[in-house]
């Protein structure tokens, strides 16, 4: 499976999840010329920006921690282009969502949802 499918997977996993969590999915993929976000998602008072990392496994260490100062400025940068188009009361935060998928898109998959998994300040 190539990157963009299995991103993709990941992305549709992750939504799922978040669904069956009671979380509403309100966008996926939003891309602006600074950054892209996976899944965009409202819960109570919360609009959580959502990056996914889809991983065979933790051996090389956790899927969160992949997601490195670059990539969270990016998504900052993202999030606050979706804020200044898309005004809401709710507040917005930051999550990872971890997909573990061992034998790929057909076999068993792990999720684990960190909430407010950094800040923008």
């Amino acid at each position: 499976m190539n990157t963009q499918l299995s991103g993709r997977f990941g992305e549709a996993a992750a939504a799922e999840y978040l669904r069956k969590k009671g979380w509403r999915v309100v966008g996926m993929n939003y891309r602006t010329r600074l950054g892209e976000i996976d899944v965009i998602a409202e819960k109570g008072r919360y609009l959580a920006f959502v990056e996914v990392k889809l991983r065979k496994n933790a051996g090389h260490g956790l899927a969160r921690e992949f997601v490195t100062p670059r990539k969270q400025q990016r998504l900052i940068l993202a999030a606050q282009s979706y804020l200044q188009t898309h005004p809401t009361q709710l507040q917005p935060r930051f999550d990872v969502v971890e997909v573990y998928a061992p034998q790929g898109a057909g076999g068993k998959v792990t999720v684990n949802h960190v909430e407010n998994a950094f800040e923008a300040g």
